[in-house]
């Protein structure tokens, strides 16, 4: 196994050692790299970071199939986000409307959050057993069906009934996406592809803030801005019955010859679970802080604005647009500059950044300022955010790459589920003086002071946590028989033949 480059110390199995590890090689310019060549054998090497590229280029490597999975991918996410955040930015009609606190407005968020864990066990284990397609159909057309039932909720009971079972299908829809989204993605594209793909949430958002920007601020109109979600949820499930399974997964099904039995499935999964158990909770816990750290910075800002700062209706949801471009623009940069400078390094920085600009962020007064402000935090966390989608499918089991982001990040949200909540309570009882000089919620301080405790507990856990950046995975697959881990290296090798044959034709004709 001769190499050019720098023999490296293996990857420890213990977790102190593997901390150790992660957190001396994070202040190295070179990265640790497991590399297994055509024989199947396996090797640690330094690897120096790869030149940043131009990003067109990049986007060149995918062909039009390549492209069409990754927009559906996009589009399914984008519309689940844009469902959660009907609720969410609508919080002070909803009070209204049912007449109950803001608090217990948000107790929907909580249960949605809290029951999404299910559905991403059940529907992302269905996503690697059976295929990415119908598991997604299912998913978002009963989406659509569960908005036009809150419409038509009449009692709080009813709405938080809903919502729960709401959240139980929301839960599927993000390991599948993004599984088939970046599954067959260029190596050397996907950190690009990742950050564009994570802000298919903040783009959820503001088309939820631009909605309820134009149905303005009337009580009843909460349910014109649910009718919009239902209608992109159900568009998006039958769109999806028109497009053909997974390539990828079709093909790693045939290089298993056939499909083994459920129990076989069952076993492989309970296998996979004792092995890694050790990545299934460092990433539950990294995907905790990072839920917290959306959902405090974002489901109350627009109440925030509108309570604290006493902007209108028109003008909150014009900042909270503009807030969330920022994110949608930094996602995709830092996704980006993840694949050249680390999964690690991009997420440190883009923590420590968001905790430096807390300040400017909740003391402003005016909405341009508020807007600016919210823009460069949210241009941060969600940069941070950016990273994510390709970090966990890298550190994924290869051939349960639809179900370990999905229950890992779905997990991470059901802890992180009182969030809205908690925040919502300490305001309502903590009152500082608004912009009119009246006793105000103390949303500001309550986001500001939980913002800077999770951003330091992202950067600390993300510190000592493991990176596989640049890990070959697209054709493995669970639930196909005799295809255990010496069998998933050699689907993989012709795989990276294939990527490391395309890598050169492009660089051919950038030198042309």
């Amino acid at each position: 196994m001769s190499s050019v480059n720098e023999p490296a110390e293996p990857i420890p199995k213990g977790i102190w050692a593997t901390a150790k590890q992660s957190w001396g090689d994070l202040f190295k310019w070179k990265q640790r790299v497991a590399v297994t060549n055509e024989l199947g054998e396996t090797r640690t090497e330094w690897q120096a970071p790869e030149p940043i590229k131009n990003p067109i280029s990049l986007f060149m490597q995918l062909s039009a199939r390549d492209w069409l999975f990754f927009l559906v991918g996009l589009i399914a996410w984008t519309a689940d986000a844009f469902d959660f955040h009907a609720l969410s930015i609508q919080t002070v009609k909803l009070s209204k409307y049912y007449k109950r606190s803001k608090t217990d407005i948000t107790t929907a968020i909580t249960l949605t959050l809290l029951l999404r864990s299910v559905g991403a066990a059940f529907f992302g284990l269905a996503g690697d057993r059976f295929g990415r397609k119908w598991p997604m159909v299912v998913n978002m057309i009963v989406l659509g069906v569960l908005q036009v039932a809150t419409i038509y909720s009449h009692t709080f009971q009813q709405f938080l009934a809903v919502r729960s079972l709401f959240g139980l299908f929301m839960g599927g829809v993000y390991g599948n996406a993004i599984a088939m989204a970046l599954e067959h993605c260029p190596v050397n594209a996907r950190g690009l592809m990742s950050g564009i793909l994570q802000q298919g949430y903040s783009l959820g958002y503001v088309f939820a803030a631009c909605a309820n920007l134009g149905v303005g601020g009337a009580v009843d109109s909460w349910k014109t801005v649910f009718w919009i979600a239902a209608g992109i949820s159900i568009g998006v499930g039958l769109v999806r019955i028109c497009f053909p399974e997974s390539k990828q997964f079709i093909e790693a099904k045939k290089a298993g010859k056939r499909s083994a039995s459920a129990g076989e499935f069952w076993k492989e999964t309970k296998h996979m679970l004792g092995q890694e158990w050790k990545m299934c909770v460092y990433c539950v816990i990294l995907m905790t802080w990072f839920n917290y750290y959306s959902h405090t910075s974002q489901d109350s800002y627009t109440t925030f604005m509108l309570t604290q700062k006493e902007l209108e209706n028109d003008q909150a949801s014009r900042a909270s647009i503009l807030m969330k471009t920022g994110a949608c623009v930094g996602g995709t940069i830092i996704g980006y500059l993840s694949q050249f400078f680390g999964r690690r390094r991009a997420i440190i920085v883009s923590a420590f950044l968001s905790g430096v600009l807390i300040p400017a962020w909740i003391l402003p007064t005016t909405e341009r300022s508020l807007s600016v402000t919210g823009f460069f935090i949210q241009f941060f966390i969600q940069g941070a955010w950016g990273v994510i989608p390709i970090h966990l499918n890298e550190l994924s089991p290869p051939a349960f790459r639809s179900s370990f982001p999905g229950i890992t990040y779905q997990l991470g949200n059901m802890i992180s589920s009182p969030s809205a909540q908690i925040v919502n309570a300490i305001a309502e009882k903590t009152f500082i003086s608004s912009s009119s000089g009246k006793p105000a919620p103390a949303y500001g301080p309550t986001m500001g002071v939980a913002t800077a405790i999770i951003a330091t507990g992202i950067m600390v856990t993300t510190a000592v946590g493991p990176e596989k950046r640049g890990r070959r995975f697209e054709t493995a697959v669970a639930g196909v028989e005799d295809s255990p881990p010496q069998k998933v290296l050699d689907i993989e090798k012709g795989q990276e033949l294939e990527h490391r044959a395309t890598e050169e034709r492009v660089e051919k004709v950038e030198k042309i």
